[in-house]
């Protein structure tokens, strides 16, 4: 089986103002949700991941930084885009609208505002597949792409209109894993073993799910096993004669006190408490359909002021001063530091200090649903540090770049001259 996937030389494609070249062999992109570099040294050392060992001893390796907020939603889109926020438009899961005051879940691609690497090479001709565990983020992955894109959530209804693509349970030999499991994040790796053996596409990006992450610490039983169990698709992919390359969207805290309760601040009650209610209103970027993973608790949130006798620096000071806060930057600031777009940042960017989350008012979480679970979750710059691993040595020209950014990956995968 041929590792050439391009008939003729063609010009380098120019994405949201980077030059992207076109793959000599198969690149599959793999963003492992919430892996922390702690589980790749806890694996490693467990002795559990031979191929990603390889990788990291033999092709690539480095840390790199997520996009801010370190949420989905915002560091996929990033990924695709080889852009930050700033670019795209997508700063969080959740969003307040500035000019409705409308509260919006990201469920499609409307918040998305450039293009992506993916559709602009479909749109050129090269076979494209893109494979996301949860549908929440399919089609903003999908946007503008012409192939193949669904999610192992909704594998069972995709079609060749809406997907590119049927049968995939068929095509994976077996069916739709619960979206609560380590299985959802496998069947994506399944998946696009399956389309690397039949379809071969020239570009693949594969987004995985954090529910382990989530629920488990690094070197516990269940993060080891399914680390293993990535590990050896990986593998798998390698064999095929992909050149794969390997990011994280965020890392992963526990925010738990010692007895076990969520070390939560609920700084929407603070703020009612001295401001009075409706001054302000605390939005939480990390909400989204999976209210098991997190309870809708993260490490960063947007305070809107709404009204207008309300001062901004007494918020503001009020917020620095809040527990569990390690930083407070108004808007402008916000988005000169962390690369956001000014028209959905709120008034004040809200960071959590390490080992915190905040949230808005105790009554809009909903924890009984972590089932007496440790809190672990991201969002702020504690989870910021992510692996970037590629699976041959690669020159050193785009690496260099300080520091090196996780939406770096397709410029590597597709610019570097991989040995």
């Amino acid at each position: 089986m041929t590792s050439s996937t391009v008939s003729s030389p063609k010009a380098p494609l120019e994405v949201n103002g980077r030059l992207y070249a076109w793959p000599r062999m198969p690149v599959v992109g793999v963003c492992f949700d919430g892996c922390d570099p702690a589980y790749i040294a806890a694996a490693s050392a467990a002795g559990v991941i031979p191929t990603l060992d390889r990788m990291r001893r033999e092709g690539f390796s480095a840390l790199a930084l997520a996009a801010m907020p370190t949420f989905t939603n915002p560091n996929n889109v990033s990924i695709i885009c080889g852009a930050p926020p700033a670019v795209h438009g997508v700063s969080g899961n959740f969003y307040l609208d500035r000019e409705t005051g409308a509260e919006i879940m990201m469920v499609d691609a409307t918040p998305v505002r450039a293009p992506s690497v993916l559709a602009a090479f479909s749109q050129a001709g090269a076979k494209v597949a893109a494979v996301t565990a949860k549908d929440k983020l399919r089609k903003a992955l999908g946007r503008g792409v012409t192939g193949i894109v669904f999610s192992a959530e909704k594998a069972d209804v995709a079609t060749e209109a809406e997907n590119g693509i049927s049968g995939v349970c068929d095509l994976v030999g077996r069916g739709v894993p619960d979206q609560y499991s380590a299985d959802l994040s496998l069947f994506v790796l399944d998946a696009g073993i399956r389309l690397m053996e039949t379809v071969r596409p020239d570009i693949s990006y594969l987004s995985l799910s954090d529910y382990v992450q989530h629920k488990h610490a690094p070197a516990t039983p269940e993060a080891l096993a399914f680390m293993a169990a990535v590990d050896e698709r990986l593998g798998r992919l390698v064999d095929l004669g992909a050149v794969v390359g390997v990011v994280a969207d965020h890392g992963m805290s526990d925010m738990a006190q010692a007895d076990g309760a969520p070390a939560v601040t609920y700084l929407g009650d603070l703020l009612d408490a001295a401001f009075g209610a409706g001054a302000t209103r605390v939005i939480c970027p990390i909400t989204d359909p999976f209210v098991r993973h997190h309870g809708a608790l993260g490490s960063f949130v947007r305070v809107h002021l709404m009204r207008p006798d309300v001062a901004l620096a007494d918020v503001l000071d009020f917020c620095r001063r809040a527990p569990g806060v390690s930083l407070a930057a108004p808007r402008e600031e916000a988005c000169l530091r962390f690369s956001l777009p000014e028209d959905r940042e709120g008034d004040i960017a809200v960071v959590a200090a390490k080992g915190f989350a905040i949230g808005s008012h105790a009554r809009d979480h909903d924890l009984s649903q972590l089932a007496g679970a440790r809190l672990r979750s991201h969002g702020g710059l504690e989870e910021q540090v992510v692996p970037f691993i590629v699976s041959r040595p690669v020159t050193r020209a785009a690496v260099q770049a300080a520091p090196l950014r996780n939406y770096d990956i397709f410029s590597v995968l597709l610019n570097e001259r991989v040995a």
